[in-house]
């Protein structure tokens, strides 16, 4: 018997090559979805190099991938991390090379409030761990510092409210290290300007300050994101001048407070911390004299 009596005749299909028909998938893909928004939760993350940042998204069936260019990654006011709970918004697009598709993802923050509660509780709870909020670790604060650091925005009230408070109380020589206090940079610029306040040398051109107030005017959960970062909190707790947080109002509490020597409810607290009333030392060195 003829093995081929019987073969399927020819289709008339139209012949596509791969380039061909992963070009028109491409074409469908981001013309069909054009921009989309995705809720769910970051997996793996990477960012090289290069700056840009690779992510999943996921739920409990499936996974799709995304990309944050470097430019936008920079500019987020919040990185997205895994475990966070996210709503993405970006282009569909297809990558032939694997024949995948993924997100080009422009924008993404946490879905809601309480997705940023629940990675801070997260990180919180690491941090503990380690033993970084022991009150062991805790340094004294100087009676009288001669030279205070000061880690905050060079404009704004929250500056002058400290510069006021300190000449009313005792005049001391003052240091600002000037950095973004919210925003993308702000974790990275008070990171370094903790690290960089550590770096200097006791009496030297630029001498090294006695104590460290790092301040900011009170704002959201989301403004003052920058303080509840880890690298933000590691360089506090690493830092060998005693430190006083002083991050938004009263009520609020970031990470930064927990591994500083001393929290102040308000910036201009945090001066009251730092330095004595002279007239009081005065008046106390007159009725020692009597």
């Amino acid at each position: 018997m003829d093995l081929f009596e019987h073969a399927t005749p020819a289709s008339n299909a139209p012949e596509f090559t791969v380039s061909e028909i992963s070009g028109a998938v491409k074409t469908m893909i981001e013309g069909e979805f054009g921009h989309v928004r995705i809720r769910g939760e970051v997996g793996r993350v990477s960012r090289p190099r290069s700056g840009h940042m690779y992510l999943d998204l996921k739920d409990d069936r499936s996974v799709i991938s995304g990309i944050i260019w470097k430019g936008r990654a920079d500019a987020l006011p919040q990185l997205p991390e895994e475990g966070m709970e996210v709503v993405a918004t970006g282009k569909l697009t297809t990558f032939p090379g694997q024949s995948k598709y993924q997100i080009i993802i422009e924008d993404i923050a946490p879905a809601g409030a309480g997705a940023l509660m629940a990675m801070l509780e997260k990180r919180k709870a690491l941090l503990q761990a380690e033993g970084l909020f022991e009150a062991a670790h805790k340094q004294p604060l100087p009676f009288l510092p001669d030279i205070i650091g000061v880690v905050t925005s060079p404009s704004g009230a929250v500056i002058r409210d400290i510069l006021h408070r300190l000449r009313d109380r005792f005049p001391r020589k003052v240091l600002v290290w000037p950095v973004a206090v919210q925003g993308a940079k702000c974790a990275a610029e008070v990171a370094a300007a903790i690290r960089g306040f550590n770096a200097l040398t006791p009496g030297g051109a630029l001498p090294r300050p006695d104590l460290l107030i790092v301040a900011r005017g009170g704002g959201s959960l989301e403004d003052l994101w920058g303080f509840n970062e880890e690298i933000v909190a590691r360089a506090a707790f690493d830092s060998n001048i005693p430190l006083i947080s002083a991050v938004g109002h009263e009520t609020d509490t970031t990470l930064i407070d927990f591994v500083s020597d001393r929290r102040a409810p308000t910036p201009t607290a945090a001066a009251e911390m730092a330095v004595p009333v002279r007239m009081d030392l005065f008046a106390a060195l007159d009725n020692q004299g009597a």
